[in-house]
């Protein structure tokens, strides 16, 4: 954990802490302990699975953004080979936010294209902490073309907390590169497997986010605006009095959208979440994302287009009135 946890994490830490204090001291001093430190494991197996059942909305948004959650990066190292990463939108610039290139999963081809971070403060700043310029959704768009063009099914990884608001990037067309990727996503003939993996907030998510399958890992977000945000402009709140109400009314967990039918599937994390297990994490995303890619495998390209685009139409709910 390097030292950081949040608030309802402490009893698991310090549970570990004095499992990890008597299997130190059994060694040291030859004391047969294994009954008692037995008994802890389990005790922790069933603190960790309390713990995380019971979250928040709130406390998951924050487990969302855990400093030691893996990124695109990670997964790329634990579950992509002969990953090879390509740059630059051919306009402007090579965007750092967006992480993309192709690479195999199990033998299978894939474009990867995911939004990073960055792991430490030098990184974030490097890859402006995951929040992409235009280039960056132009860079994306780029790459899927190509894949298109090749028949190669696409893997999006998202977490962002946002796409850039700077002035540069409105003036460089930001919501039109996100619009574009909007139109020009449903019309891609290939599989497109979306994996959202830390935050997924507002059209910054939305921007690389239209795909025959969403996925949402256990302890993630993704909403049109972040609590943070909601309450800024409803409760005129600084001090994060409204943070935990904004969650709640948003509904913004994977469970949640998995509800309102915005997302296909939850994909569960490794007992107290992917943050403590990053390994175990992208071995379960992984399955999910193999076991889609070959159910959609043999389907062709217009009949993918067509149900894309009906199962994004088919999202929310409206009423009429006939005068």
């Amino acid at each position: 954990m390097n030292g950081f946890f949040l608030d309802f994490e402490k009893p698991i830490l310090e549970l570990e802490k004095k499992i990890k204090e008597m299997k130190e001291f059994s060694t040291g001093e030859s004391v047969e302990l294994s009954k008692e430190i037995a008994q802890l494991e389990k005790r922790l197996t069933e603190l960790q699975r309390e713990t995380y059942s019971k979250l928040t909305r709130w406390q998951r948004v924050r487990l969302a953004r855990h400093p030691q959650r893996p990124l695109s990066s990670d997964y790329i190292k634990l579950m992509v080979s002969d990953f090879v990463e390509l740059h630059g939108d051919r306009y402007f610039a090579d965007d750092k936010a967006v992480l993309a290139g192709f690479g195999y999963l199990e033998g299978r081809k894939l474009l990867i294209v995911g939004q990073q971070k960055g792991h430490d403060t030098k990184e974030r700043q490097y890859r402006n902490f995951g929040m992409c310029h235009p280039e960056g959704y132009r860079k994306a768009l780029r790459l899927m073309k190509l894949a298109g063009r090749f028949g190669i099914p696409i893997l999006v990884l998202i977490d962002t907390p946002g796409a850039y608001p700077g002035i540069g990037a409105e003036e460089r067309g930001q919501a039109e590169a996100i619009a574009r990727n909007l139109r020009e996503m449903t019309q891609l003939p290939v599989p497109i497997i979306i994996a959202i993996i830390g935050e997924g907030a507002s059209g910054g998510a939305l921007g690389i986010g239209i795909g025959d399958v969403i996925l949402m890992l256990e302890n993630t977000w993704y909403s049109v605006i972040s609590p943070e945000g909601c309450a800024a402009i409803l409760w005129k709140d600084e001090a994060g009095d409204k943070y935990e109400t904004a969650a709640e009314a948003l509904k913004v967990t994977a469970a949640d959208l998995l509800e309102l039918r915005v997302i296909d599937r939850v994909v569960p994390e490794p007992p107290g979440g992917a943050h403590r297990n990053q390994r175990g994490a992208a071995e379960i995303l992984k399955k999910e994302i193999l076991h889609f890619v070959d159910e959609l495998a043999n389907v062709r390209p217009q009949d993918l287009i067509a149900r894309r685009i009906k199962k994004f139409r088919n999202m929310g709910v409206f009423h009429s009135e006939s005068n």
